[in-house]
């Protein structure tokens, strides 16, 4: 299934991640069955909070089709988006996000809120979760236990 592939593209960016030592979330955005942008964690090395992989994936995005709108994009992201991610995919009318593992402290899309159902500028947009589940919680897992034992 298409997804199941997006969503290695994306597990591919979050272990890019995961070797700068950086909390291992990726993203990219695809149209018309190719990927247009890729974008993984760089909060710490930039030093913002906002240079979260989904913010940085679309970012690319509307640099490549250079508009900000990105009408029948879907971003596959390898753990549930926050509220600020699905405030940015609102925003660009983003019109499906699939992601892999749930999010139990900030997730918007079904574990603290369910901002996903918010109709916002009349737009809606489709949310798939749980796409290659366990190999994001597998990488996150990884992750932590090295910031713990480090």
């Amino acid at each position: 299934m298409d997804d199941e592939r997006w969503m290695g593209e994306a597990l591919a960016e979050a272990e890019k991640a995961f070797r700068r030592d950086e909390v291992p979330i990726g993203a990219v955005v695809v149209k018309d069955d190719r990927v247009i942008a890729r974008g993984y964690n760089k909060v710490e090395a930039r030093g913002r909070a906002t240079a979260h992989a989904e913010i940085l994936a679309i970012d690319a995005a509307s640099r490549v089709l250079h508009d900000w709108r990105l009408d029948g994009c879907t971003v596959y992201v390898t753990v549930e988006p926050c509220h600020m991610c699905m405030g940015a995919f609102y925003l660009s009318r983003v019109g499906r996000v699939v992601f892999g593992a749930m999010q139990p402290r900030s997730g918007a899309c079904g574990s603290i809120d369910n901002f996903h159902e918010a109709e916002l500028f009349n737009h809606r947009i489709e949310v798939t979760g749980g796409v290659r589940k366990m190999e994001s919680l597998s990488l996150l897992q990884r992750f932590f236990e090295g910031v713990r034992s480090g």
